[in-house]
């Protein structure tokens, strides 16, 4: 088996170089290294949530810091915190049923039926208070009689009882690791399929001889398309260029491929082509708590001319896009200023260097944003695997997938040292 550190360090230097692109695959990747961390990770008897969370932070508060902008990267870290605290409650909360029962089972013979509901609720409340200190689980499960924990009685007395409880607790241990790991495969399964999931709503919302319009390159738009056509949707898109990478020459010329009626437009040409559309798609690099997108640069524009006229503003976006955070937060990176070579060649602008002043500070600056941010108010609707929501439904979209203690990985991991 690999090395764990090992992985980190690799996947490391390949976020820092930036030699993942997209935030599915970057999505994939952290959750599949999460998953061999927390595989080769070692549980005590006590605390095994408390100490896969801590071996989970470290890995994360160094895979965030590598690449802030991929807000991907700290979405994943942050589902698979969520995991092991809802595993962890729910085997918490399994033991504290299986106690029940059995206080219930073992007074059924008595006489006094209030004497049976009595005791039943005492040994509930003391398995309850037994969970809110450490260690929590073993606590209470050691506190369950032998004959409920062994079902075979052993005539080797003591030997063999201390034996069944040491094995009773190694598989506890395994117990928490395997579901924790079954649960990150099922998200790995659900970034893998997001694309298929978001398709099959398409029929829903594309229509006949509609106009559609779509800024650069996204996977999650072409496969929305194409599930359309499919369907036996006749419509049209106009693909806006998304200079200055121009993606929207790829994804033209995979709609070209697929069957579908294509235009390519220049992003300057938006506003004079949005009256002849009848919807905007679009992918999103992330959406944040409060609706807002983080897209391609340029796609403000896109919404704001959608807006002018009265067109809706649809973004597709999986849910591991789906970040906690809001725009205003310090640990939230909007922006990255990528390389001046494509806007320019350096060579044709040299003569722009001021040599003379003997400082060599340039007269010409070429800024090279990478995404735009475009505020909720602009935004129609978001379709993700889980469905069509509005802007201000997110945020209790976004609380089912993570929890409250997790938000800051950062700040948690850095004050814990």
């Amino acid at each position: 088996m690999p090395d764990t550190q090992a992985l980190v360090n690799d996947f490391l230097n390949k976020l820092k170089k930036r030699k993942i692109e997209g935030s599915q695959a970057t999505a994939r990747q952290t959750a599949e290294l999460l998953r061999s961390v927390i595989s080769q990770q070692r549980v005590p008897y006590t605390n095994q949530a408390g100490a896969l969370i801590d071996a989970v932070k470290a890995i994360g508060e160094q895979l965030i810091a590598a690449n802030p902008v991929e807000l991907a990267v700290g979405n994943i870290v942050r589902r698979v915190l969520h995991i092991i605290r809802e595993e962890d409650l729910s085997l918490t909360t399994a033991a504290i049923g299986g106690l029940n029962l059995s206080a219930v089972s073992d007074d059924e013979n008595d006489d006094d039926r209030d004497g049976d509901s009595t005791l039943s609720a005492a040994a509930v409340a003391a398995a309850a208070r037994s969970t809110l200190r450490p260690p929590s689980l073993q606590t209470l499960l050691e506190d369950t009689p032998v004959s409920a924990a062994v079902p075979q009685t052993s005539s080797s007395g003591g030997d063999s009882e201390g034996k069944s409880k040491s094995a009773d607790k190694s598989s506890r241990s395994r117990k928490l690791k395997h579901d924790v790991i079954e649960a990150v495969n099922e998200l790995i399964q659900d970034i893998v399929t997001c694309h298929e999931q978001i398709a099959e709503q398409a029929v829903e919302h594309i229509h006949q001889n509609e106009v559609i319009l779509t800024l650069g390159s996204s996977r999650t738009v072409l496969e929305f398309l194409f599930a359309a056509k499919e369907k036996k949707r006749s419509f049209r898109v106009f693909v806006a260029e998304g200079a200055p990478r121009y993606q929207g020459h790829l994804l033209a010329k995979e709609l070209v491929a697929r069957g579908l009626q294509t235009t390519l437009i220049t992003d300057s040409a938006v506003f004079a082509m949005i009256s002849r559309v009848n919807m905007v798609i679009v992918g999103a690099h992330a959406v944040m708590a409060n609706g807002g997108v983080i897209a391609p640069v340029g796609m403000n524009l896109v919404a704001l001319a959608a807006q002018k006229h009265a067109v809706p503003f649809v973004v597709l976006a999986g849910s591991h896009k789906l970040c906690p955070l809001y725009p205003h937060n310090p640990e939230v990176l909007l922006n990255e200023l990528r390389s001046p070579s494509e806007l320019l060649d350096f060579g044709e602008f040299s003569d722009c260097m001021d040599f003379g002043s003997g400082s060599g500070s340039p007269l010409l600056h070429v800024v090279n944003p990478a995404f735009d941010y475009v505020p909720p108010k602009l935004v129609s609707l978001f379709i993700t695997d889980a469905g069509g929501h509005n802007p201000s439904y997110m945020y209790r979209l976004i609380a089912d997938y993570y929890s409250a203690d997790d938000l800051v990985v950062q700040r948690r991991a850095t004050a814990g040292n």
